[in-house]
């Protein structure tokens, strides 16, 4: 368990935010530092004012920042900006995929939210700039993580930006482009010799002492806010679809908590009045690793029991065998009519190319895991070819460019002169 910090604390007033609720039991709690029930050990999420979120309107958000900020009064914390810590994030592309669609057999639009567009080239600047102004809020002044690279990349910058101390926990064998994108914003980089759930128990074991009484662990002392900030990609691709709701998503898969979000933001928009659901509803597909797939093997086998795994594979962002919302992310897919899959590394090498060859999209490893699922969903027959479907992109290919490297490169080499280029059938 962890102990509740809870000066000066989150402005009620100004946020709709109301209590820390279990998703298991509903015992609820304060506004605090604290992401496990002291009744069942369940997982908190934020729970919220239904009359203040129903008080927000489109015109309302339109007119509001060019970024996840938009959405403030949908959150727990940063209404007034002066107390934002943030690099502003959000608002990132949407990007029309037709070609790929053409390729897959989709005939109904098809669509990439691309969020390799953000500061830090991940979907993580979004769950950071939320968590990190609610750990300010809540009298933090150390920053930290436990990461397989993207989330540690953005905590780095975030307190970079905030002038405020960082330290972040990766595991050894993390892609070199992750450590160098981390270690160049002056923190401290602690690297584990261990898997990323090595990383994660020690740092659930040091936000207990003494030592990391002031320091806010982004993903595990004040995850609650955290993951508040993954639903604004729900919201995003809701406003930039005309106030649509998509009829499919697919989303790759860790811990299970964006997809959950994703669903959430869904819900809440319907909830409150701001879009209507597609008729039928929304399907939520997600897409893991044959590296670390613990959550689509469960469902494989139609059960609630998701066995732990040591991840391998190249997807490395995706590789945590013991997924803290796991089951959550099951419930959303059962419930929506979804499904799950996963892809080996020579399926995600060979979508990272599809992908980029189709839309001019270059995705990290992660990225590639998704459209390698989406083209099994189709080929499936999960996935109706025939329904608006959006794919999310949640981060950027420099960062795992070993993952293609060995596959890519000039497709000539020629001399320096007209008669070498003509040679080489350049000229036609």
């Amino acid at each position: 368990m962890t102990s509740a910090i809870v000066a000066p604390g989150i402005d009620t007033t100004a946020s709709p935010a109301r209590a820390l609720v279990c998703r298991a039991c509903s015992a609820r709690y304060p506004l605090a530092a604290q992401h496990a029930c002291y009744e069942c050990f369940g997982p908190l999420e934020v729970d919220y004012d239904t009359a203040a979120l129903a008080r927000v309107t489109r015109e309302q958000i339109e007119a509001g920042p060019q970024n996840l900020w938009r959405y403030a009064a949908l959150l727990p914390a940063g209404q007034d900006p002066t107390t934002r810590v943030t690099l502003d994030p959000g608002l990132t592309p949407l990007v029309a995929a037709g070609n790929l669609a053409a390729e897959l057999g989709i005939t109904a639009p098809l669509w990439i939210k691309d969020d390799s567009a953000n500061p830090t080239h991940s979907f993580k600047d979004r769950v950071v700039s939320v968590a990190l102004t609610a750990a300010r809020a809540l009298g933090f002044t150390r920053f930290a993580c436990a990461s397989t690279g993207n989330l540690a990349n953005s905590v780095a910058a975030h307190a970079a930006r905030a002038g405020v101390p960082s330290v972040v926990f990766i595991p050894g064998d993390l892609e070199q482009g992750k450590v160098v994108t981390t270690a160049v914003y002056g923190g401290e980089l602690v690297a584990i010799d261990g898997s990323y759930d090595d990383v994660n128990r020690l740092c659930g074991e040091l936000v207990e002492t003494d030592e990391f009484e002031d320091t806010a662990f982004v993903n595990v002392n004040v995850r609650p806010y955290y993951a508040e900030g993954s639903k604004t990609l729900g919201y995003e691709v809701a406003e930039q679809l005309g106030w649509r709701i998509p009829a499919q998503v697919v989303i790759p898969m860790a811990s299970g908590e964006l997809l959950t979000k994703v669903d959430k933001a869904f819900s809440e928009l319907v909830e409150i009045g701001l879009v209507e659901a597609p008729a039928g509803g929304w399907k939520v597909f997600g897409a893991q690793s044959a590296g670390c797939n613990p959550i689509a093997t469960a469902l494989h086998a139609d059960t609630d029991t998701i066995t732990p795994v040591k991840p391998t594979g190249i997807a490395k962002s995706l590789n945590i065998g013991d997924p803290a919302a796991g089951l959550y992310a099951l419930e959303a897919v059962r419930r929506t009519g979804g499904w799950m899959d996963y892809a080996d590394d020579e399926e995600i090498r060979a979508a990272i190319r599809l992908l980029a060859r189709t839309t001019g999209v270059f995705a990290e490893t992660a990225g590639g895991v998704t459209v390698a699922v989406l083209r099994k969903l189709v080929a499936s027959g999960r996935l109706d070819p025939t329904a608006e479907t959006v794919v999310f992109n949640t981060g950027e290919g420099l960062k795992t460019i070993d993952a293609v490297a060995g596959q890519v490169g000039p497709t000539h080499r020629i001399k320096p002169s007209l008669r070498a280029a003509r040679d080489a059938g350049l000229l036609g």
